[in-house]
């Protein structure tokens, strides 16, 4: 019970500091991600203009860059964020969005890297497609194997780029290069709604902007949203009511509901 309680106290902190998250994300989800954060206790700003990145990378907490709706103008933008980030020593969130899908998204990705982000946040073939241990197995945003499957590449990724990985799936997964965090929460209804694991990169940034403990500030976030997202789905009709009652449990999870629900095991 002691991890449980040190998570909650990591939630209770977003809710308390109120972060500013700065978001270079995608069009699709713009919305979803600055109300998830909002209702988390976190404060959202979306900009992408070049000409103010990096002073808003500089008043942030700290910055997620997700390339869903990739672009010439944004990949310029993403890595200046990406490069200040790591000038000022400031933590930032990688969401490599659909990573194998093409040559330009790979290029941009392995770019962006360099620059050292604090976590890696994708889904298993996001990963694997990363740590080019598979071939042609991303099916557009859409995960095509299990969280588990990535493990192995996930490490390798942690070790090489010095980073943390989080694979996202049934099964969330949290490696640092020596330890493993398995997070068993959240509900299939998620799967339909769009850009939840956009959300999930989001709210990570929230908590590695104000957690010391990089790995334990991942761990409150994915489990924060999985916890949030399954007693979501017992409430809603469909993936329409899942999404307004999600935003609600973020905002009014209570630390009993946490305590109840939480399924986390380390190896």
């Amino acid at each position: 019970m002691v991890m449980e309680k040190i998570l909650w106290k990591h939630i209770e902190s977003v809710r308390s500091k109120s972060p500013l998250v700065h978001n270079i994300t995608n069009y699709v989800v713009m919305n979803n991600t600055a109300n998830a954060l909002l209702a988390a206790g976190a404060s959202p700003i979306m900009a992408h203009a070049k000409s103010e990145v990096p002073d808003m990378v500089a008043l942030a907490h700290a910055s997620v860059i997700n390339i869903g709706t990739l672009d010439e103008y944004w990949s310029e933008t993403m890595l200046l964020a990406a490069e200040t980030s790591h000038k000022l020593g400031k933590p930032w969130v990688l969401d490599p969005v659909g990573a194998g899908a093409t040559p330009f998204r790979d290029k941009i990705l392995q770019q962006l890297l360099a620059f050292k982000p604090i976590v890696v946040k994708g889904n298993a073939s996001e990963v694997m497609a990363l740590a080019q241990a598979n071939e042609g197995a991303t099916k557009g945003v859409d995960s095509t194997a299990d969280s588990n499957e990535a493990v192995n590449a996930a490490i390798g990724l942690a070790i090489q780029h010095e980073t943390l990985v989080c694979i996202s799936g049934e099964t969330d997964i949290i490696v640092n290069g020596t330890q493993t965090v398995f997070i068993k929460n959240g509900h299939p209804l998620m799967t339909k709604v769009t850009g939840m694991g956009c959300t999930a990169s989001a709210l990570i940034g929230a908590f590695v902007g104000v957690v010391e403990d990089k790995t334990e500030g991942i761990t409150a976030a994915m489990a924060l949203l999985g916890i949030a997202g399954e007693l979501s789905a017992e409430q809603a009709d469909g993936p329409g009511s899942l999404q307004l009652k999600l935003i609600d449990k973020l905002h009014n999870l209570s630390e009993k509901e946490f305590y109840d629900h939480i399924r986390i095991s380390k190896q």
